[in-house]
């Protein structure tokens, strides 16, 4: 019997239909007693949020009935919760925590140890509220595994967005200190570079092995164990290579920054984020102003650092110093960013304050005038736009990532509910109810 080709297409398409598993739809219906869906608008009542495979499928007043939606959809009741879009921090290190056992820990902890503790940490960053995060400064094979493991779904965590190592100078902020000659040697990273060249090829080689994002550290940081300083250490022609070379990639770049000369120099080269911004000036913020670029102040790790130097005897004199010089002075500092007009986007420094909790951070803002609302903008919208992913997640609309977040009362009417946040969805699932 012969049959035709476009016969025998069609009963191949058919037997492959019969072999192949019926694939449904997983819908869940949240009841919100209170939404808030953009944070640039007012909060909704009695909201209906519909989550199909991940995503938001539809958003309708009224407690609506579960089963107009799908005969299999799961009721989530947070009828008497505020829901909101899940938190995003911009500045994180997942990979440890700044304490007195960090030098034997360098020495002791193996790679697969790091990864193990970094996915800890995650979970920890998630389950406080926090979807979405900017890693700028770990382990680059560890980290971007971690990344790419929670984008699998093999583990929870928040999205991550990873740098990798730093592209930094030598004997900079950035690259490795206080241990051995022969140590350091081991240590240093590849992305270390001298010269708007070899910087060059430093943010290739990052971004070859994987990086999201470029980190670069314009000036000396607080926690290097070296008296360099917090002035500008990467030079123009340096900082100006990296930014070139990295946005010809398509990949953005963060700059570590203190000293306002460090600041206006990765400014005026094209960078998409100060971090820190410590000593900002007036020049600064018309650069901020002119550019567009974000600024993530950081200000839990200022407050750590002030505490820990004051309280606590593992930090070198150097570093001492640094702590009780920078971290007292970043509060009026962005005081003066916010008040003048600069883009802000949340972030923490997590890794040198404690995992888990990050939400410090919108506290500090609060005390230091930013209002409650900014402060939700600048966690949620703001981060999705320094990041280049507006589309996917930032608000609570149809098509978008369903990163959900719920506390018992409104962080409109209290920033502090959201240290207590009791619901948490990551793309869909649900990753912690009370």
């Amino acid at each position: 019997m012969f049959i035709s080709k476009s016969a025998f297409s069609r009963l191949a398409l058919l037997i492959s239909c019969a072999l192949s598993p019926v694939v449904l739809a997983q819908t869940s219906v949240i009841h919100a007693g209170e939404l808030l869906l953009t944070a640039d608008k007012a909060p909704l009542k009695q909201q209906t949020l519909v989550i199909t495979d991940g995503k938001i499928s539809a958003v309708k007043a009224g407690f609506i009935a579960v089963s107009d939606f799908a005969k299999d959809a799961i009721l989530i009741d947070l009828s008497t919760s505020f829901v909101m879009p899940g938190l995003m921090d911009m500045h994180v290190h997942l990979q440890g925590e700044l304490g007195p056992n960090n030098d034997s820990e360098r020495v002791n902890l193996s790679a697969a140890d790091t990864l193990m503790k970094s996915a800890y940490y995650a979970k920890k960053t998630l389950m406080a509220g926090f979807t979405t995060v900017r890693d700028l400064g770990s382990s680059a094979e560890q980290i971007f595994a971690l990344r790419d493991g929670v984008k699998r779904g093999w583990i929870d965590g928040p999205s991550i967005i990873a740098a990798g190592s730093s592209v930094a100078v030598t004997g900079g902020h950035g690259d490795v200190d206080g241990m051995a000659p022969d140590l350091m040697k081991l240590h240093t990273a590849e992305t270390v570079c001298d010269g708007p060249y070899d910087c060059r090829r430093a943010t290739r080689h990052a971004i070859k092995f994987g990086a999201d994002v470029i980190k670069i550290t314009s000036t000396g940081g607080v926690l290097s164990d070296t008296d360099t300083g917090t002035g500008q250490q990467m030079a123009d022609d340096e900082i100006k290579e990296v930014v070139n070379t990295a946005h010809a990639l398509g990949r953005k770049v963060a700059s570590h920054a203190h000293a306002a000369a460090g600041i206006n120099a990765a400014l005026r080269a094209g960078v998409d984020s100060i971090e820190h911004g410590s000593y900002a000036d007036k020049e600064s913020i018309k650069l901020f102003k002119k550019s567009g670029a974000y600024l993530v102040p950081t200000l839990m790790a200022g407050d750590t650092v002030v505490n820990m130097a004051k309280s606590a005897d593992f930090m070198s004199p150097a570093i001492r110093a640094k702590a009780i010089r920078v971290g007292g002075d970043m509060i009026e500092n962005f005081k003066r960013s916010y008040q003048a007009g600069v883009k802000i986007a949340y972030g923490t420094d997590s890794g040198v304050s404690k995992h888990g909790y990050n939400a410090r951070e919108a506290q500090l803002m609060f005390a230091a005038g930013m209002s409650a609302q900014d402060i939700l903008i600048s966690a949620t919208i703001n981060g999705a736009d320094l990041i280049g992913q507006s589309k996917n997640v930032g608000t609570l609309e149809v098509g978008k990532v369903a990163d959900i977040i719920a506390m018992h009362a409104s962080p409109l009417d209290d920033i502090n509910e959201l240290l207590d946040v009791d619901f948490v969805m990551k793309a869909g699932k649900v990753i912690k109810q009370k």
